[in-house]
C-alpha cells in the first residue's frame, strides 16, 4: 500500500507546515523583557511562552525531516509503486479492492487495540484544560535558577571545582567562579598540566562542557547548532595540528630526557623534586622530612627509571602504550577546554546577567527576596489565559488604556508607569520612621 502511505506523509507534512504556521502567527506580542516592577526579575511568562513555542516548531521541523526521508525513499521504490498501479490498474478492480480491505480488516481483528493517529488533532494547539499546561515542555527543561534560559546555573559544577588538586587551598565563590570558569590555562588557573590528566578534572571539564551545550540546545532550539559545533570541531583539529591550543603547546613531546627545570631567582636552596624554592635552612630541612617531598621524590625516580629497570629511551611496549593513551586523553581535555571558551563567549551576555542576578541577591534580605517572589507568581497568574490581565481581558486592554500592575504601590514615574524597585529603595521610600513620642 505504497500510495496510501505516499498519500498520508503528504497530509502529514502539509499539517506541519500549517501547525508551525500557527505558531510563529501566535507570536507572544509583549516580550517585556524589562518587567514593570524590576529590571532582574526572576523570569518573566511571556519569554517562557516564547521558549516553549520555539520549542514545539523545532520538534515540527524534525518531524518534517523524517518525514520527508521516508517520503523519498518510497518516490526512489520505483519498482514497489508499479507493481502496485498495475495491480490495481489490470484485471478487477473490485477484486483488489476487497483485497486490500480484507488485509485492513484482518490488522485490526490482530491488534484491537491499535490506536489511530487523527492528524487533525495531532498539531492542533491545545487550550488549558485540554491535557498538560501551556509550558509543560519548557517547564521541565529548566531549573529554578536558570529562570527558563536566563541565567547559568553552575552551582554544583562550581563545587567540583573547590574540590580540583590545586585548587582546595583557594577560596573561590561562586560570584568569582562566573567569571573564571573558562579560564583553563594559566596564570590564570592555578591547576597544572600533569594534574589535568586525573580522573577528577577530566570528570569536572566533561561535565562543564556538557552543561553549556545542553544550555545553548535548550535557549537556542531553532538555530542551527549542529552546524556551530562542527565548526568549533574543524577549529580545533586545525589548532591542535599547529600545536596552537592554548596551555597545551608549550611542552614538547620529543623523546629524551626531560629538560632541567628553573631553580627560580638562584637565591635561595632549591628542590628538585618539588620544584619548589626554600630561602631558609630550616624550612628546606622540615621540607625534606615531609611526606609530600617523599612522594615527589618517588614519583620523579619511578618517571626516569623504567619499572624493568631499563632507561626511558628504551623501547618498552608497555610504555609505550601508555604514552598513546596519555596522548589520547590529553586530546579530549584539550578539546573540551576549547569548547568551554568557545560557548563561554557565545554565552557572554547570560554570563554577565548572572553575575549581576547574584550579586543582587546576595544583597537582599529574606523579606525582600519574599516580596519579589510574591510579584513573580502575581505575573505569572496574570499571563495565564483567563487570569486578570491574561488572554480573557486582552480584548479590553487593547481598546482602552493597559492596565498598570502594581501590587507593591509604588510610586508612578513621569510615563504613568511604577518607578523600579531598586530606585524605590535607593531613595528610602521603604523606610517608616515611627514617633517615640505616640
Amino acid at each position: 500500500m505504497l500510495l496510501e502511505e505516499q498519500r498520508f506523509l503528504h497530509e502529514d507534512l502539509e499539517r506541519l507546515e500549517q501547525a508551525i504556521s500557527d505558531r510563529v502567527q501566535d507570536d507572544p506580542k509583549h516580550v517585556r523583557l524589562h518587567t514593570q516592577l524590576f529590571k532582574h526579575l526572576l523570569t518573566d511568562p511571556w519569554i517562557r511562552d516564547r521558549l516553549n513555542r520555539d520549542h514545539q516548531i523545532s520538534g515540527f521541523l524534525y518531524r518534517i525531516q523524517e518525514q520527508s526521508k521516508r517520503l523519498l525513499n518510497i518516490y526512489h521504490d520505483t519498482e514497489g509503486q508499479t507493481k502496485e498501479i498495475q495491480s490495481i490498474s489490470t484485471g478487477d478492480p473490485f477484486d483488489e479492492f476487497y483485497k486490500q480491505l480484507g488485509d485492513i480488516k484482518d490488522y485490526h481483528r490482530r491488534y484491537p487495540n491499535e490506536p489511530v493517529e487523527n492528524l487533525e488533532r495531532a498539531y492542533k494547539r491545545k487550550a488549558l484544560g485540554e491535557g498538560e499546561s501551556a509550558t509543560a515542555e519548557v517547564d521541565k527543561m529548566f531549573t529554578g535558577e536558570e529562570s527558563y534560559g536566563r541565567f547559568l546555573d553552575l552551582t554544583g559544577l562550581h563545587v567540583q571545582y573547590l574540590n580540583l588538586p590545586g585548587i582546595q587551598s583557594k577560596r573561590v565563590t561562586y560570584l568569582q567562579y562566573l567569571s573564571v570558569f573558562d579560564s583553563l590555562v594559566p596564570p590564570e588557573c592555578p591547576i597544572k598540566r600533569t594534574d589535568k590528566t586525573n580522573d577528577q578534572y577530566f570528570d569536572y571539564v566533561g561535565q562543564l562542557h556538557s552543561y553549556l551545550e545542553s544550555f545553548l540546545r535548550r535557549t537556542r532550539p531553532l538555530e542551527h547548532l549542529d552546524k556551530f559545533f562542527t565548526s568549533i570541531e574543524k577549529d580545533f583539529e586545525a589548532a591542535w595540528e599547529a600545536k596552537e591550543v592554548p596551555g597545551w603547546s608549550d611542552e614538547s613531546h620529543t623523546v629524551g630526557p626531560t629538560p632541567p627545570a628553573t631553580e627560580g631567582t638562584g637565591e635561595g636552596i632549591w628542590c628538585p623534586d618539588c620544584e619548589k624554592e626554600f630561602f631558609s635552612d630550616g624550612t628546606y630541612k622540615s621540607h625534606i622530612n615531609g611526606k609530600k617531598h617523599i612522594s615527589a621524590a618517588k614519583a620523579r625516580q619511578a618517571k626516569s627509571t623504567g619499572v624493568n629497570g631499563t632507561n626511558v629511551n628504551g623501547h618498552n611496549s608497555d610504555q609505550s602504550t601508555a604514552g598513546v593513551t596519555k596522548n589520547l586523553q590529553e586530546r579530549v581535555i584539550a578539546e573540551r577546554e576549547f569548547g568551554i571558551r568557545k560557548f563561554a563567549s557565545t554565552l557572554e551576555t547570560i554570563r554577565n546577567d548572572t553575575r549581576v542576578n547574584v550579586e543582587r541577591k546576595q544583597g537582599m534580605t529574606d523579606r525582600e527576596r519574599q516580596i519579589e517572589l510574591d510579584a513573580f507568581f502575581a505575573e505569572s497568574a496574570e499571563a495565564l489565559p483567563g487570569g486578570p490581565g491574561g488572554a480573557a481581558e486582552d480584548d479590553d486592554s487593547d481598546d482602552g488604556e493597559e492596565k498598570i500592575y502594581n501590587p507593591l504601590k509604588l510610586p508612578l514615574a513621569w510615563d504613568g508607569k511604577p518607578i523600579p524597585y531598586w530606585l524605590y529603595k535607593l531613595h528610602g521610600l521603604g523606610v517608616e520612621f515611627s514617633c517615640e513620642i505616640c
